[in-house]
Formats: C-alpha cells, structure tokens, sequence
C-alpha cells in the first residue's frame, strides 16, 4: 500500500497545485455483547479499507475519499478533490493558508500484550460471560449488560512536501452496566464510567477489572435506591476521573477547537464563547488550573507521528495557571490566531475530511492524592461516574449528573448519595478549583465516540486527568 499511496502522490505532483496529502487506513474492529446474562452480539469488521485526498489549490482546500481503490476510482478521486478546490476557491474572500513543513519519513507500530485479533474467540466469549453472570441473580437488579469492543488501524499518510509516515495502532473499550429497582425507581451503576478506551490490546480489559468490582457495582446500585440525594444548594465537590474527564472534554476540549471560533461547527452542537481576543489575557480557571493538548504521548489514543495535514506531533498549554493561552488548531487557523499548528487535525478514516479534534487533551497534575485532598475538605461530596449532561452550543452554561456520590464530613467520607447533580458556567466552573491531585491519581480515560462533522465522524482520544475539587458549585437550581 506504500507503493500506492506514493505514486498518487507523484499523480499529485503533476498537477498545478499547492500542496496535497494523502491518507490510507485499513481499519478492524470487534464487538462483544452480553445482555441480562446472555451473548446478544459477537461480530467482527475486518479490513476495512479507505483512501482520502486533500488538495490546496487556488487559495481553497479540496477533499474526496473513496473505499473502492481501483485505478479508475482513484484517478476519480483526484479529479473530484482538485475540482472541489477549484470550485471552492471562487466562494473564499481570503486564500487559505499553509505553512511549509519539514518532511517527515518514519514509522510507529503499536505492539499490544495481548493481540486481541490473535486471541481465540471462545476464550473472549467466555471471559465476558463469567462476568455477565456476576451480575444476574440478585432479585433487585432487573438489567445488566457487558460490553467490550476491539479496534486496530493502520494507517499510511504521505504529502507532496515529502513526508511518509506510516503508523499501527491498537484501542480497546470495556463497560459493564446494572440497573436496579424497588418497584418505586431505578438507580444504576457502571463501571468504569463512559470514558472507557484505552490504548492497547486485550490486558486493557484485564487492567479494568469487571469481574473484581462486579459485586461492588451492584451492591451500589441496590443502595443507591435508598439513598438521600443532594439538599444544599452549594456544596463543595471532589470530582472522581471518570466523570471529570467529561467535563473537561466538554467545557474545555471542545470549547478551544479553533474551527469553532470561526463558524464551523454551528450547526452540529455548536460554537465556543472563546474569541481570538482573549487568548494570553482571558481567565479561564483559577491558578491550579493547567490544561494542555499533547499529541506526543504514547500512553494516550491521541498519539500520532505526524497529525492529518503533516503537523507533527506537539504539546501544547492550552490553559496556563488559569489564563487561556493558546488553541487546538489546524494550520489554516494557527495562521488566522498567529499561534504555532498545535497538530490536532484529525480524521476517523482516510476517506473522512480531517477536522480539528483532541488527542490527548489533559489536565495537569496538581500534588497529593485523593485521601489527601478528601481528608483536606471539611464539608462536601466526593462523586463520580456520568449519568446524565448537558452543555449549550457555546460550552458555556451546563449540567451534569453523576450516578454516585460521598458525603464528607471532617475530612472523611460517610454515606453515599444518588444522582448529585451540579450546575455552573465554564469560567466560573473552572475558577473554582482550589486542588488538583498529584501524578499518583493522574491517568488516560479515553472515549471512541467524541462525535463531529457533518457527515459526523467518531473519534478515538484521551483525556489525562487526576480528581480535582471546585468550591461553592451550585447543586440545587434554586440557588
């Protein structure tokens, strides 16, 4: 495939035009199902193949892809990306711009513990089903599920500046659900919360440990059914990495994607309140707040040599002791924002236009651990594990619920509350944090399904996190 993808890029050098790149995945995925106990679903997408081409020319980019990867299909491919730059470019006030690039020519291959694509099916099978019964037969429980999904890509990416770079990587996801139920309502627990991918093979799922925290979940949610909700109208809350790696995902990630900031996002979930102007000056956190985008960590899915348009791998502070510094850009809005490309154009699959998306987008570690910072807090609630949210199309004004929380009283933590529920707006949110934990606490949670585009793509990313707590938030409308 190397052979093809560098003689389109010769094609490509024949015509007149700017730049162009191209894109090459091969793409496999699988799904395990448990369902109330029993197998619903086991299925596999193998060798899925796609080619994307991306052209500047007259000022305007062009775009095509195509799965069918044929002579004549490809040679369309060309024609149709050339022609939709072209076209474009009679519609543009302004050229677009790009920076040249030092040709890149190099190699990642992801190397899981355990090839997941290697292993036997039954042995899978069986895993998750000792699991799925763990979590049947207590009468209060009356739904569960256990899901696992697989995914391997390999991807080549080659420009006409000279770059060739060619990469395999390996993602996995796991997530058990039960939900219980008194004949009044239903409380749920999950473990280990919606931001479930990992990087890696199989030992990711043994590293998450469903059938050791089966019991606990279960027993939670058969608590939680009893259990008193939030009645004060602010309190403080330590937040578990579960459920803060959502909030920072939606409140920060997709508030700093800078193709936002000029309209092209607005009719798929959204714009950003942030404007070019506040960058070095506007304060988007308190002093503990740290939050950068780094694309060069291997321990994150957002890992990559070179980025969709050649950009190569970079971390950058995003959030800087509480004042915004910078975006998550392309080169075309790098040159707009006069900031340095920060390598976050990104496409699910080569025949997908490259958007501007997280990689690995964190927040710094702060000091101590989560006994510490619990132990530090004379009144308030430790809680964890997303149920419900919501956020406006700015990424300004939001709510969220998580399943499960803790009382603390005097620096410990007592009994258990369902459905804290707290309320905020970005800036102030984040203007209230007043702790971080240390790099004991700080890990990658990882979503495959960050939605965006029109046609939507799903992509994979990490958020680099460590429990944090916020003063004073509101937890009751009313206040």
């Amino acid at each position: 495939m190397k052979k093809l993808v560098y003689d389109i890029i010769n094609k490509l050098n024949a015509q007149n035009i700017t730049y162009a790149d191209v894109r090459f995945t091969d793409s496999d995925s699988q799904q395990i199902y448990f369902e109330k106990g029993k197998l619903k679903y086991f299925g596999s997408d193998m060798d899925s193949l796609a080619l994307g081409i991306r052209i500047l020319a007259d000022g305007c980019w062009g775009f095509a892809g195509t799965s069918i990867l044929t002579k004549t299909s490809i040679d369309k491919t060309i024609k149709k990306a050339i022609s939709n730059a072209r076209t474009g470019s009679k519609f543009r006030r302004e050229p677009a711009s790009f920076a040249k690039l030092k040709p890149i020519q190099d190699s990642y291959l992801f190397k899981p513990v355990e090839d997941p694509f290697l292993m036997d099916d039954k042995y899978k099978i069986d895993y998750h089903e000792k699991i799925a019964r763990k979590l049947v037969g207590n009468e209060k429980v009356v739904y569960s599920y256990v899901y696992t999904e697989f995914y391997r890509q390999y991807k080549i990416f080659a420009n006409t500046e000279g770059t060739m770079v060619d990469s395999l990587v390996y993602d996995s996801m796991t997530k058990m659900y039960v939900l219980a139920s008194n004949g009044k309502e239903s409380m749920c627990r999950n473990w280990p919360g919606d931001m479930n991918g990992r990087r890696g093979g199989f030992e990711v799922i043994r590293e998450i440990k469903l059938e050791e925290n089966a019991d606990r979940i279960i027993e939670e949610a058969i608590k939680l059914l009893d259990a008193p909700r939030i009645k004060e109208e602010r309190a403080d809350l330590i937040i578990g990495n579960s459920h803060l790696a959502l909030q920072l995902h939606e409140s920060v990630g997709h508030a700093t994607e800078a193709d936002r900031i000029y309209g092209k996002e607005i009719s798929y979930a959204g714009k950003t309140f942030v404007k070019p102007a506040m960058l070095g000056n506007f304060k988007y956190g308190s002093d503990f707040v740290n939050i950068f985008s780094d694309s060069t960590n291997k321990g994150g899915m957002g890992y990559h040599l070179v980025d969709d348009e050649g950009t190569p791998g970079a971390k950058v502070d995003i959030v800087k002791n509480g004042i915004l510094v910078d975006q998550q850009t392309s080169q075309e809005t790098a040159a707009l924002l006069g900031v340095k490309p920060s390598s976050n154009m990104m496409a699910s699959y080569a025949d997908d236009i490259p958007l501007i998306r997280m990689t690995n987008f964190c927040l710094a570690p702060g000091k101590g651990s989560l006994a510490d910072l619990i132990k530090s807090t004379e009144n308030g609630y430790y809680i964890d594990f997303t149920k419900t949210w919501s956020i406006d199309d700015n990424r300004n004004n939001f709510q969220f619920t998580t399943e499960i929380g803790w009382k603390i009283e005097n620096g410990e933590l007592k009994h258990i509350v369902k459905e804290p529920t707290y309320f905020g707006i970005t800036p102030e949110f984040w203007a209230a944090c007043d702790g971080v934990c240390g790099e004991e606490e700080w890990e990658f949670h990882g979503t495959f399904h960050c939605g965006k585009g029109e046609p939507g793509q799903s992509m994979h990313l990490s958020h680099g996190i460590a429990p944090a707590r916020f003063k004073n938030i509101v937890c009751n409308v009313k206040a």
